[in-house]
């Protein structure tokens, strides 16, 4: 016989137990206080279990919310970034502090190859004759 390892097949468990406690109630009757306990604390189990699916469904609520109070939030930063650009310019470095790239423009072509150095080809080199 293996041992159950889930909660749920342990309170299976428990609730087969209970269930044939109380259908032999009659033939066991020295046990009764302490099937009475054991009913006891088996309600106690149900109602920790009732109240843990409650806070399961309501943790999946609240990360529902979380996530469309999220959407909404970034949608409203996009549009407030876009309207302090157009606010300030795009160019003007008062972007920093928004955390905005201001357009400081591209590198022209011409200049970018002047600081950089001409790679040196190298020499061709003769294949040695078979002699």
């Amino acid at each position: 016989m293996t041992k159950e390892t889930t909660v749920q097949g342990r309170v299976g468990k428990l609730q087969k137990l209970l269930n044939r406690m109380t259908d032999n109630r009659e033939e066991l009757g020295h046990l009764e206080p302490s099937r009475a306990r054991f009913e006891e604390i088996f309600g106690q189990i149900q109602e920790a279990a009732n109240r843990q699916a409650s806070y399961t469904a309501s943790k999946q609520e609240a990360s529902q919310q979380l996530q469309g109070f999220l959407t909404d939030a970034e949608r409203l930063a996009t549009v407030l970034q876009l309207a302090v650009k157009q606010h300030y310019g795009i160019r003007a470095e008062k972007l920093a502090d928004f955390g905005l790239k201001p357009f400081r423009g591209r590198p022209r072509k011409g200049t970018a190859a002047a600081t950089k150095p001409a790679k040196p080809t190298p020499a061709p080199t003769a294949a040695p004759d078979p002699e």
